[in-house]
């Protein structure tokens, strides 16, 4: 048997007991609760022959069975399959059992009378127990690996940064689980390849679903995520199914997490915490099966101590964090960004650009790309027109940078260390905000998109300050 892909959890649970009927109706309880990958076993005997042909990411036995016990089973199955948890269930509440039980390694012990959702949370936190260790041992697996096992995953990523690389490590050992994944960087580093680059490693059979919630308010929000019933309000004349549902068994990825409202985040909680959602006009949850991968641009921590992000949400966000280097971190992925940026101006234009890429390269060396592999995209795109796709020189790109790089000391470094001064009464941040927002545009002549990565915020903010100033 092997990994179904799509499947959560993607390596089943065994399940065992001589009553094949409560074998079923646990398992329609698990399928209920968006757990599908499970398989029923009503002979113990066969426990150890199952678990050598096939990998399960968690057993739970009955304690009473007619050929070999559970008590029997769990020496067995820690002995030979120590990386699996075991879970005892029984329909007596016998703390002697219990006791010996744990004594041999179970893992948990549940009495099949408790509620449901006990059972059910036994079950999870089984499982998520699992993937923690074969992360743990894939990490260690790839720690002296000078790459990731499966480079191809990471063809649309362009760089040969040692962090880069221990990032593509990292993905590779977290993505078969279905633990939330944030990933944090500057706009424009390609949070949203490293988001994909997750989804494909995981190899999920639904789809990767992308949206930026930065600007969505609450209604649009729950609509986009959620979708909505007909008639659920004015002007829904057809049912709309959210992406959420679109992702099933796949990927949804939320872009600018950090701009989300307070009550938006309360229901991406819930859907996090109960893996379920409704749909507006709908009384009945739905169930989701969709990994949630989360990217920001924003310090979450310092949002979190001035109460604009919940720290539950964080703490759930955050399953995973990968932090991605800024450009100028990595300069030397410079020349390698260039070529395949170059590469992309030729295809588009069908022409040969002739192009000094180490020339260029040094003469970009001291500028601190604000708008990281996006703004050299740009600039590169830009230059090759300046130039008539003819010949590509460092003078076609001086003019576009945000801050000119000259030669000589008193070049970028020194622009940037200007000093800024205030008169007798010290202006309120909202005007010293007015007045960030007003130089940015007037140094990039209006351009959004330049004046965004000059002071490091998001295009939509930007393009929100100027409704509020109309």
């Amino acid at each position: 048997m092997h990994k179904v892909a799509g499947l959560t959890p993607i390596y089943p649970l065994l399940l065992v007991d001589d009553e094949d009927s409560w074998l079923q109706s646990f398992r329609a309880t698990l399928r209920s609760q968006g757990i599908d990958n499970v398989v029923l076993l009503n002979d113990g005997t066969k426990v150890m022959e199952m678990l050598g042909r096939s990998k399960f990411c968690a057993v739970a036995v009955d304690l009473m069975m007619p050929s070999i016990s559970g008590e029997e089973l769990i020496s067995q199955i820690v002995e030979e399959h120590p990386e699996l948890p075991v879970l005892v269930i029984s329909g007596l509440n016998d703390i002697k059992a219990v006791v010996n039980c744990i004594r041999k390694g179970a893992f948990d012990f549940i009495v099949k009378t408790e509620e449901r959702n006990t059972l059910i949370a036994g079950v999870r936190h089984a499982i998520e127990i699992f993937e923690l260790r074969q992360e743990n041992s894939s990490l260690q697996e790839r720690f002296f690996m000078d790459g990731p096992d499966r480079p191809e995953l990471f063809s649309d990523i362009i760089t040969a940064h040692k962090d880069m690389l221990s990032i593509f490590k990292y993905i590779e050992a977290i993505a078969e689980t279905s633990r939330p994944v944030l990933i944090t960087g500057e706009s424009g580093v390609g949070k949203e390849l490293i988001a994909r680059a997750v989804h494909e490693a995981s190899g999920r059979k639904g789809e990767f679903v992308a949206v930026n919630v930065a600007g969505l308010d609450d209604n649009i929000f729950s609509d986009t995520l959620f979708g909505h019933k007909k008639g659920a309000f004015t002007g829904a004349a057809e049912a709309r199914i959210g992406l959420v549902e679109k992702a099933k068994k796949g990927t949804l990825f939320l872009d600018e997490i950090g701009d989300l409202s307070q009550t938006s985040q309360t229901k991406l909680l819930r859907l996090l915490q109960e893996h379920e959602f409704m749909p507006l006009g709908s009384d009945m949850a739905k169930r989701s099966s969709a990994r949630v991968i989360t990217a920001t641009h924003q310090s979450i921590n310092g949002m979190q101590e001035h109460g604009k992000f919940r720290k539950d949400l964080f703490f759930r966000l955050r399953g995973h964090l990968l932090c991605i280097p800024p450009l100028r971190e990595r300069m030397e992925d410079i020349p390698l960004l260039l070529s395949h940026f170059l590469n992309e101006v030729q295809a588009e234009v069908d022409a040969d650009v002739e192009a000094d890429i180490h020339e260029i390269a040094s003469f970009l060396d001291n500028y601190s790309f604000p708008g990281n592999i996006r703004e050299l995209q740009h600039l590169v795109h830009d230059a090759a027109s300046i130039c008539g796709y003819k010949e590509l020189r460092p003078e076609h790109f001086k003019k576009l940078l945000v801050v000119p790089v000259e030669s000589g000391p008193s070049g970028l470094n020194s622009a940037l260390e200007e000093s800024v001064t205030f008169g007798n009464r010290l202006p309120t941040l909202h005007e010293l905000r007015s007045k960030l927002f007003d130089e940015a545009l007037r140094r990039t002549k209006g351009n959004q998109s330049s004046a965004a990565q000059l002071i490091g915020v998001t295009r939509q903010a930007v393009s929100k300050y100027l409704k509020k100033s109309e």
